[in-house]
This record gives C-alpha cells, structure tokens and sequence, in this order.
C-alpha cells in the first residue's frame, strides 16, 4: 500500500503465504432480493443506467429514513478488485539464523523470503484489494489508478459473487484514475455520473465499496466540504465524512438519485483507519478523463503555454485592478499562447467564455479543453481588456521554455527600496549562472527590516521588470518607482526571476 502521510490512499495490501496466512476473500454479498437482480439485468439489457427510482430519492433537505432501498438499486454496479504482482525478495528472511533446523525447514518447502537449496530466493506474489464501479453494459469499469498500478493480473469480482479477469484501457496517475475493461456474455449493470458541480455542503452521499477486505459495504455521511485541493495539479476533492476505509479506493460516492459523484480515493487519518475525513475526487473531472482514456487509451489535455501566479490584494492595487482575481502570467515561453500574443504581466480573467477566478481555477479549465482546439481568452493588459485567440497545444507534449537574449548595460548599484540593487556584469552573471547577455538588475543585498525583504526578495533575484515595463538600468527602475507615486500608487509591480523562475512581487513604494 501507498501512503501519504497523514493521508492515505485506501487500498488494502496484504502478502498470500504458503503457510496459509492469506488474505480473507471478499464475501459475496446477498442483500439484493431477485426482484431487484432482475431489474438490474433487465435495465443493462435496455443500456439504461441504475439509479434511484422517483420515490427512492428524498427532496432536498430531508433526511432519508433508509439508505436500502438506494443500496440495493445501486449495488450490482459496484465491483471488488484484486491485483496480483510479483514483488522482489527482501535481503533478510522471517529472522531464523542461517543453520538452524527452521531455517532448513522453510528452505527446504520454499518459504517465500527464503532462498531456495540453491541459495536463490524464490518470487514472491503480493495481492491487493480495492474498489471500482461499472459504468458502461459492454464492461467498462473505473478505479484508482493505484489499485492497479504494477499490477500483472487484474480480477474482478461482482456482486453476485462471478469474476471475470480485467484489462487496463487506460491510467491517469496525476488523478489517480483507471478504467479497466472486462469481456462478458452478458450486458453488465452499470451507473452513470452526476454532476459533482451540483453537490452542496451538508448533502447527503453514500459510499460502497470493499473496505480492508471484508466485502461489500455501504456507509453514509454528507458532503462535508468542496473543491479540497491534497498534491495534485488537477485536484478537485469532495470532502466526506461518510466511513471509508483502506480497499475503498476506486469506489463510487453515490448521491440520493443514484449518481456517482466521487470515486473514494484517500483519507486524512493518523493511523490509517477512517476518522471520518475522505476525499472523493470529483466526477466532473473523472468523467472527462474516463472519456478520453476511453477513445484513446490516454489523456490528451488542452496547454495554453504560460508560467502563471495567483493575483494578491497588493498587486491589484498596484494594477489598479478591482479585485484580486485572476491568474497573472508571469512568462510566457515558446507555445500556444505566445504565438497568439500573450505577454508576461498579462492578468487572465477570462477563459473561453468563463470567468477565472484563480490559478488553480484556470489550470483545470485548460486541462478540460481539448488540444488543439481554439478558445478565446481574455486578459487585462495596461489596464485594457483584449481578446486572444489561442489554439491550444498538447500538455502532454509540450516542450521546455526558452528566454529570449538581451543587451548588457553599464555597471552600478544604488540602495533602494530597502535593497541594494546592481545592474549586471559578466562577473555577476557568471556567479548567478545567467547568460552572458542577460539583461535586467541583480538584488545585491536586503535590509532585513525593510520593505523589500518583507516581501520575500533576497540577494540574486534578477529584477526584469518594473511596472510592467523592462528595466535594463537603475535610471529605469527608479523611473518606474517614481511613475507609481505620482499615480498615487501603494506598490510597483516588479517581476523578478529566482533560479530561472519567474514571478510578481508588488513591492511598497511608500516614502
């Protein structure tokens, strides 16, 4: 089992030994009355969904007397996982001392872990367990991605109890998603996603799934918060505190009309067992991600091709901006977005006909479109709106940066704004690491107590701009410095790069 501490991703891994210390098998689950079975088969005939009836579903705002009914609708769609793989011997055996009859004893009738009588160690298989769902009659079905990852067989058990063996179709580590596939006779009952979008704080929810390899197994809690970000760039987590626990990964969160709008991934616990924090990722974002994996084995998403930071109160003061929202692209490399005229210092507040709210925000949004599809994007400019139209590329191919040449300028340094700045020399661009021909002014030195390290700039920042406009000299920056106060500005935005990296400081300019 993978961690992440304190979260842990939920699938439960044991060792199947010789000696008859396996793991339990997954209890085939009786609780479907034959009624209900046969509607099941009947709607994966038709290619019609399960879902909870009209009268199963309880208006908005009233507490479900049961959760059965929705169980039982919903159930046959649920499947067990478990992978097996072939994993590398450890240097040390169980801790028997080499010579001792125990050691001879479990040499002698293969003990895994142990070398063989000619001194090799044996392969040892490792299974797993998790959760998943079925989402299509022809055999589809989605998991985590670490359920099966490495895995060399891949089974599936359903909830009347059958098995079939799995493919993988595709994997999307930096979601964690999977779908696999299995080929049956028959049409398979299968659920469909809701719209994640619509979940509110304090909505009910149900999760199924196979916890610590018990089986199947329902609990229930509410939507406890939205839009929880762990460690991914395309995270979107619903919070719940419904009981989900190790071996629930993969499985569906289900709302009360029988749509899943999470699949179970981790949970926040010091020990490992539930606490009634977990995250579901969000089925808006599997949903298109099990679609692309679905035509083409892989994820193609959309890259706009810039270096971006979330807009601060301070720097839209000192953009004259209204709010601080938006993302503020701090480079702009080779790519989509530069060849459709996209400059650093640009704000995004639009992107193909919706409002961007934040980086993170924008990120998704782009990762959502399809490459090489034109969207429009619209950006605050010198406090003016323009409209760009940019053809996205592939993010999946997307090439590195580059940093266009610049001109040397005449040495000097001059103290300012609670630094000591310099324009460069060869000497100082060879100690930074910087190109010859870099342009721009080297922080020497900070005052600890003033206003430029307060703000995060330390000695070896390169300043390459100053309110939005190049500086190549100290003439330059101070200009712009000047510019702001005269404007009645608090700050003057500066960009600066840090080790190759770019980004805005809006640094006070108070006298």
């Amino acid at each position: 089992m993978k961690s992440l501490s304190p979260r842990h991703l939920l699938t439960a891994s044991a060792v199947a030994l010789t000696m008859g210390l396996g793991i339990a098998g997954a209890q085939q689950a009786t609780d479907v009355s034959p009624e209900a079975s046969r509607q099941a088969q009947e709607a994966a005939n038709n290619n019609q969904p399960l879902s909870a009836t009209t009268d199963q579903a309880s208006a908005p705002g009233v507490m479900p007397q049961s959760f059965a009914d929705l169980v039982e609708q919903v159930a046959p769609a649920v499947v067990n996982i478990t992978t097996t793989s072939v994993v590398s011997q450890p240097t040390g055996g169980p801790g028997f001392p080499e010579g001792s009859p125990f050691s001879d004893l479990f040499r002698d009738f293969g003990f895994p872990g142990m070398p063989g009588p000619d001194g090799q160690r044996r392969p040892q298989r490792s299974n797993a367990l998790g959760s998943g769902f079925v989402i299509s009659a022809d055999g589809y079905i989605v998991t985590n991605n670490h359920v099966i990852d490495g895995a060399d067989e891949i089974e599936i058990e359903f909830y009347a109890g059958n098995t079939l063996p799995a493919e993988v179709v595709g994997t999307d580590p930096n979601t964690d998603v999977a779908l696999l596939k299995v080929k049956s006779d028959d049409a398979l009952p299968f659920v469909k996603f809701g719209n994640s979008d619509d979940a509110r704080v304090g909505d009910w929810v149900l999760a199924l799934g196979n916890p610590l390899g018990q089986g199947f197994s329902a609990s229930s809690g509410i939507v406890s918060a939205r839009n929880r970000e762990l460690s991914g760039t395309y995270d979107d987590y619903l919070q719940t505190d419904a009981a989900i626990n190790r071996g629930n990964s993969g499985g569906p969160l289900f709302n009360l009309n029988g749509e899943v709008i999470g699949v179970n991934t981790a949970i926040l616990s010091p020990n490992g067992g539930s606490i009634g924090i977990g995250f579901s990722m969000a089925a808006n974002v599997v949903s298109k991600v099990v679609d692309q994996l679905r035509e083409y084995g892989e994820t193609r998403r959309g890259w706009l091709g810039v270096k971006i930071q979330d807009v601060t109160p301070d720097m839209a003061e000192a953009l004259a901006l209204t709010a601080s929202e938006g993302a503020m692209v701090t480079d702009v490399p080779d790519g989509p977005a530069k060849d459709a005229g996209m400059q650093a210092g640009d704000v995004i507040i639009s992107f193909d006909g919706g409002a961007v709210e934040d980086t993170r925000q924008l990120v998704r949004r782009v990762a959502e479109a399809p490459a090489g599809e034109a969207v429009d994007v619209v950006v605050l400019r010198n406090g003016d709106e323009r409209t760009l139209q940019v053809t996205l590329g592939r993010r999946e191919v997307a090439e590195g940066t580059s940093n266009a040449p610049v001109t040397s300028t005449t040495p000097g340094e001059q103290d300012l704004l609670g630094m000591t700045v310099a324009t460069i020399t060869p000497e100082i661009a060879a100690e930074l690491g910087l190109s010859r021909d870099a342009q721009g002014l080297v922080v020497k030195t900070t005052d600890p107590e003033g206003v430029a390290a307060g703000k995060g700039l330390a000695p070896g920042d390169l300043i390459v701009e100053a309110g939005q406009q190049p500086v190549t000299s100290l003439e330059e920056l101070e200009e712009s410095v000047a510019a702001a106060r005269e404007a009645g500005r608090k700050s003057v935005l500066l960009l600066i790069r840090r080790a190759g990296e770019p980004r805005f400081v809006a640094l006070p300019v108070q006298e």
